[in-house]
Formats: C-alpha cells, sequence, structure tokens
C-alpha cells in the first residue's frame, strides 16, 4: 500500500509546548493481513493490531500524518450478522476488513 497504514481516530485534539501548537489525533493502529492485496478482490486486508495483553495498540500522531479517510469492509465469514448491530460497532464486531480501493479515484490511484 506504498508504505501507508490503516488508523481509526478515536479523538481529535491539540495542545501546546513551547508555544506551539501541535494539532494530534489519537489513533487506533490496524496491520496488513499478508504481503499482498487479497487474490479474489484486488483489495489489501487489515485487522485491528494487538498488544502483547490483546488490548489496542494506540498511540498520539500529528494530523499532518493524515492523508486520507479510508473505506474498511467488513470481511463476513460465514455467520450471520445479527440484526441488531449497529454501524457505529462495526469497526468492533468484525476481525478483519477489507480497504476498498473501488470507493473513488484517488482511493483506486493510492491503494494499487
Amino acid at each position: 500500500m506504498r508504505g501507508l497504514d490503516v488508523v481509526r481516530v478515536l479523538a481529535l485534539l491539540s495542545f501546546d509546548a513551547d508555544g506551539i501548537q501541535y494539532p494530534s489525533a489519537l489513533v487506533q493502529w490496524f496491520t496488513h493481513v499478508g504481503e499482498e492485496p487479497d487474490n479474489l478482490t484486488g483489495m489489501w486486508m487489515v485487522q485491528a493490531e494487538q498488544s502483547t495483553d490483546g488490548s489496542p495498540v494506540v498511540s498520539l500522531i500529528h494530523t499532518d500524518c493524515i492523508l486520507r479517510g479510508a473505506h474498511l469492509i467488513p470481511i463476513f465469514g460465514r455467520d450471520m450478522v445479527p440484526s441488531e448491530l449497529h454501524f457505529s460497532e462495526s469497526l468492533d464486531a468484525f476481525a478483519a476488513f477489507y480497504v476498498n480501493r473501488y470507493i473513488d479515484h484517488h482511493a483506486f490511484e493510492i491503494l494499487f
């Protein structure tokens, strides 16, 4: 993915240090599944990165490090999706996602 990573923005904030304001984002990191895009879809797959104790890997990054939004499609598996699942719970409900390179021209060019 040209050295790009996928993150989930949890919070936007800023802080001052030595009179300089730093716009920042608290993010949860995702890791690539495999070394190549999926053969069937042509899309990269990602999953939430976890530390050794199973907690999500989070960090604070400068907002200048964010290139653009990513469209993630859940990898559904064989089980039915519960009808009461709210879309806002999707990133926690599924184990892995496709990074949709077909959502628009820019994503298609960036995510080869």
